[in-house]
């Protein structure tokens, strides 16, 4: 449920967290006294929302477009932010801040961060993905899990693995760069430019 997904999340906003535990609270019968108490707001505050929310459904739970107030940043301005935080890196940093990227472009921190939200921009992320073509696969993972789950009597098992943070990596895919609504992503195989390889206990 989109709400329990909010209710939960560390990437949306603060108020849209506490908009959704407002409702899932109200769902679960609890009174709006208590709900305010327990989420250090007013009781104006959770009645408003439940209304929203029975009234519009998910949609009324972001905030209305505020009337009568003009753009204070120009279309160039805003291409401008768009295009330095898709094509460039500050020096020696992997992505830029909301703070770095105001200061080389001359307008205010939260200018920038409204326009990575509107265009939803989020380049301190990166994801990774992988599809396994071992026919295999699974079977190999039962073997691997079930030596942590149940190892053989009088024997010692022992994990191997590398420390990838030190190596000289390089990615058998190409990297793919941010884009409108996703995170830089790169897929987690490499080719290994000499390893370390410690061992530890299981």
């Amino acid at each position: 449920m989109e709400l329990e997904r909010w209710a939960r999340s560390g990437s949306v906003s603060h108020r849209l967290v506490v908009r959704a535990r407002i409702v899932l609270a109200c769902a679960d019968g609890k009174s709006p006294g208590d709900i305010a108490s327990y989420l250090d707001v007013s009781v104006a505050t959770v009645c408003k929302w439940k209304r929203r929310y029975l009234d519009g459904g998910l949609s009324a739970m972001h905030d209305l477009p505020r009337p009568k107030v003009e753009r204070r940043l120009g279309d160039e301005v805003v291409e401008s932010i768009v295009r330095t935080t898709l094509e460039t890196t500050p020096k020696g940093q992997t992505h830029w801040s909301t703070r770095g990227l105001a200061k080389k472009l001359g307008v205010s921190q939260s200018s920038v961060s409204r326009v990575w939200r509107a265009f939803k921009l989020q380049p301190h992320r990166q994801s990774t993905f992988t599809l396994s073509t071992d026919d295999f696969f699974v079977e190999k993972v039962r073997d691997v899990v079930g030596l942590y789950m149940s190892p053989p009597d009088n024997a010692v098992v022992l994990c191997v693995d590398e420390k990838s943070q030190i190596q000289a990596l390089e990615r058998k895919q190409p990297v793919l760069p941010m884009i409108f609504g996703k995170p830089e992503r790169k897929t987690p195989s490499y080719l290994r430019h000499g390893t370390t390889t410690p061992l530890r206990r299981a």
